[in-house]
């Protein structure tokens, strides 16, 4: 069990760029979660995907395991900054969420070192986050205006 200094900065940082890029946009919205979360969320998924690296070749080890707990304790995270508000009428945060959910996804791309699917995979969050979100505004100006 032996890891390098320099594949292990290189990997997180990755993974942390990674959660800077998805990040910046709901910071600049002025989201709850936005560079800080959506970078300690992705540094810290590259980092548990590094640690399960470590115990790939002893027996009985299923790599596909700390994915899955990545998975469910990131939903965790989406889920507080899931607000209800109006009596349980309105749900908002939900975009905030599923890009905290897709910051978690880039640090485990980012600690297996699959970088050009981490590159393909955060253009398309911040792609979508942008776009999206300018049309959302729209939609939502053109319906409150009819």
């Amino acid at each position: 069990m032996e890891l390098e200094i320099s594949e292990f900065i290189f990997k997180t940082g990755a993974g942390a760029f990674a959660g800077l890029l998805m990040g910046l946009e709901r910071q600049v919205k002025g989201k709850p979660a936005g560079l800080k979360t959506n970078m300690l969320v992705a540094l810290g998924a590259s980092a548990f995907i590094i640690i399960s690296l470590l115990f790939k070749d002893t027996g009985g080890t299923d790599m596909t395991r700390i994915v899955g707990q990545v998975v469910v304790g990131v939903g965790f995270l989406g889920a507080g900054v899931i607000l209800h508000g109006e009596e349980g009428k309105k749900v908002e945060g939900l975009a905030t969420a599923a890009t905290i959910w897709c910051s978690a996804a880039a640090g485990c791309f980012a600690g297996f070192g699959l970088y050009l699917p981490l590159l393909i995979f955060t253009i398309f969050v911040v792609v979508i986050n942008l776009v999206f979100g300018y049309l959302n505004s729209k939609l939502k100006d053109h319906t409150n205006n009819n």
